[in-house]
């Protein structure tokens, strides 16, 4: 690697760290997920808005339905992540991909990086990996789920808990019940197919067993320090 490129890379480094810094005191201006939905002829509609404006439902049914370990693990699940391994080299059943990728991970490909899937998803899990770790070092768990209820998208063209809570209740998202929370949850595996309104098939068994692990986790002493 010549000295030229080194400094190259060195500077777009430590551009990054400064815009993960940034990032932890004001939502990131746009997403590549954003701007891809937005070209598209998806749209984009979103609304950040503060933790206090985001019902502590919400935030229990992402817990429940994406991440239950997230109070307390480092920014990887490696049992579950070495459970997909496992399952994809038998061949068993299909392991759903929030196992073993976690809020902090979605969040950092969410803000950071692309989605996508096949060769450009291996591509991803590098930067992935390091940024996952920056974010939890530098953002803590309050501020990567801040982030992840305002970014992750919700809907076609619809990013965050607060757009969609105006889209598909018409109420902000501080008003959210625990059934409407937990079926906005139930579309994020892909929320263009697994629709809120009209609710999808998917979406409609999926919200309910959201709702039992939120009663489930609602007493857990870590759970509760960190939602609300």
């Amino acid at each position: 690697m010549g000295k030229a490129l080194r400094k190259i890379i060195l500077r777009l480094l430590g551009l990054l760290v400064i815009y993960i810094i940034v990032c932890r005191f004001i939502m990131p201006p746009v997403t590549a997920t954003q701007i891809e939905s937005l070209l598209s002829g998806h749209g984009l509609k979103r609304d950040y808005v503060a933790w206090d404006k985001i019902s502590p439902n919400v935030r229990l049914a992402v817990l429940a339905s994406e991440d239950q370990l997230f109070p307390v693990h480092k920014g990887f699940d490696w049992k579950a992540i070495e459970k997909s391994m496992k399952g994809k080299r038998l061949k068993k059943q299909k392991i759903r991909g929030a196992g073993s990728s976690t809020i902090s991970q979605q969040t950092a490909k969410n803000v950071f990086l692309w989605q996508g899937t096949g060769l450009s998803k291996y591509i991803r899990k590098g930067p992935e990996f390091v940024l996952t770790k920056l974010i939890e070092w530098v953002w803590g768990k309050k501020r990567i789920l801040h982030v992840y209820t305002n970014v992750i998208e919700t809907g076609e063209g619809v990013f965050g808990f607060e757009a969609a809570a105006q889209k598909y209740f018409n109420k902000p998202a501080d008003k959210l019940s625990v059934n409407e929370a937990a079926m906005i949850t139930a579309s994020l595996p892909n929320p263009k197919i697994y629709t809120v309104k009209p609710m999808s098939r998917r979406v409609c068994w999926r919200y309910k067993r959201i709702v039992k692990q939120m009663n489930n986790l609602k007493t857990d002493p870590k759970i509760q320090a960190l939602i609300k």
